[in-house]
């Protein structure tokens, strides 16, 4: 009877073991992004998404589907979500050309940031011009994305937005490495150490909403912080990160997407804590 209970106990976890793997593995941005475009009247654009394939259905059905347009009249402010910050580390980090974006995945822990009690892993980081996210209808200029996940495979992602302006000091850091794959056909190349502190996420403003990942499989629930201090990025920079992909096209910015009622909040502090 206690070797058909151990039994019992080991197959429930392996089941457990299994689903987690597989809600992780569909759940995850696609790291091969040629099946899809980002141009309108295309089979593979993004009106199209979610026809091509069955797992990526959410893209056309989600009604929480991201990005969208912050606009300040419509948001809810409030001053108790605490200040953004992340508890972040130097780590070995790898550039990855996905086909329609350079992505820079950390290779082991890079820190963390904490909502609602829950732990997010830093995993990577990347980039759209314009910006998918827009503010009272104004795009700008470019806009990175910080992707966390969690322990049980849910998603946060923190999203900053950039202005033409200086140049941006820590895509200055790894310019050299981005204009060897802008010079070449590799698809990655090994970066080294790389403090994702250079990023600068810390903000005491920002917007928080539910959404989605905004490439394929578009995957729901995701927990979006945007900073609402935009920053600067000088146009070089802005071009490199476009032809270093080698997609000969000028945007990988999804159109914004439908609200659908969701409640987007505004973190403002107290003049206490601001000060």
């Amino acid at each position: 009877m206690e070797k058909f209970a151990t039994l019992i106990l080991v197959c429930s976890f392996l089941i457990v073991l299994v689903w987690l793997l597989s809600c992780q593995a569909t759940s995850d941005e696609v790291e091969d992004e040629r099946e899809f475009n980002y141009e309108d009247d295309s089979e593979k654009g993004p009106a199209r998404w979610g026809e091509i394939r069955q797992e990526w259905s959410m893209c056309n059905k989600g009604s929480m589907q991201s990005p969208i347009d912050l606009l300040d009249d419509r948001v809810e402010v409030v001053s108790d979500l605490g200040r953004l910050q992340g508890s972040y580390r130097p780590c070995n980090a790898t550039l990855k050309n996905r086909g329609h974006d350079i992505m820079l995945k950390w290779e082991a822990d890079a820190g963390f940031i904490r909502i609602n009690g829950t732990l997010y892993q830093l995993k990577q980081c990347h980039w759209h011009s314009p910006s998918e996210h827009t503010v009272n209808d104004k795009s700008f200029d470019l806009e990175v994305h910080l992707l966390h996940q969690s322990p049980t495979g849910k998603i946060a992602v923190t999203g900053i937005l950039y202005k033409i302006g200086e140049p941006d000091p820590f895509l200055t850091s790894i310019m050299d490495y981005l204009a060897d794959i802008s010079g070449t056909s590799e698809k990655q190349k090994v970066v080294g150490m790389v403090d994702p502190k250079q990023i600068k996420t810390g903000s005491i403003k920002y917007y928080r909403y539910i959404g989605s990942l905004t490439i394929p499989p578009c995957t729901q629930d995701v927990i979006w912080t945007i900073v609402e201090k935009v920053r600067s990025v000088s146009s070089e920079q802005v071009k490199l990160l476009r032809v270093a992909v080698h997609d000969e096209s000028d945007t990988n910015a999804r159109p914004v997407q439908p609200r659908n009622g969701r409640v987007v909040q505004l973190c403002k502090p107290t003049v206490e804590e601001e000060n």
